[in-house]
Order: C-alpha cells, then sequence, then structure tokens
C-alpha cells in the first residue's frame, strides 16, 4: 500500500502543558479514528530549536541555527500514513485537526 508523509503547519507553535508534553483531545481522537492507516507520527519541538545545514558550493557546508526560511507557518509535526491513493490521503488529512494546513506528498518507493 503507498505511503503519504502528511506535514503539519501551524503558526504558532503549540503550547506544551507542564514539563511533559501532552496530546490534545483532538489529535487524540484523530489517531484512534485512524489507527489502521497511521504507520508514525511525530510532533517537533518549536522553529527556533531548528539548525539548517546547506552546502556552500565549495566542498563544505553552512551550518545556521533556525529553519531554512523565516515564514508565518512552521511545520508542527507529521504523521506517516497509508492509503489506497492519493484521494484516501487527501481524506485522511482533512481530519487532522491542524491549524494552517496539512501538506500531502507520496513517499517514493526506491527500487
Amino acid at each position: 500500500m503507498p505511503k503519504y508523509l502528511l506535514m503539519i503547519f501551524q503558526e504558532e507553535v503549540a503550547t506544551r502543558e507542564e514539563a511533559g508534553e501532552t496530546v490534545s483531545g483532538d489529535y487524540q481522537a484523530f489517531m484512534q479514528r485512524r489507527a489502521g492507516s497511521l504507520v508514525n507520527g511525530a510532533a517537533l519541538e518549536p522553529p527556533e530549536t531548528a539548525t539548517s545545514v546547506r552546502r556552500d558550493g565549495s566542498g563544505g557546508f553552512s551550518v545556521t541555527d533556525g529553519p531554512f526560511a523565516e515564514s508565518k507557518e512552521t511545520l508542527g509535526g507529521f504523521y506517516l500514513i497509508e492509503a489506497a491513493d492519493l484521494d484516501e490521503a487527501l481524506e485522511i488529512a482533512k481530519e487532522v485537526p491542524a491549524g494552517s494546513g496539512v501538506e500531502v506528498r507520496p513517499v517514493r518507493v526506491a527500487s
């Protein structure tokens, strides 16, 4: 069955409750409802914890603090799902309780 990556974008980083991280009721309900399709998933730390690595064009690398691009929307987490086709993946993506939206991409199968 084909795999799709659902990248979850939000305008603000989700608030953490206390020292431990919690999963909201909306996300818990989504994960229970779609348990048969979910392969993996995780929330990401805030964008300010990102470190970007780029090739510098002369055989070396440039390492900088922060995400690749500044944006109002940030990548907040992801799900790796299995779906029969893109249409089913899009239906699942519509159920993700994301703030700004979800980008859906097929996972390339190496042969």
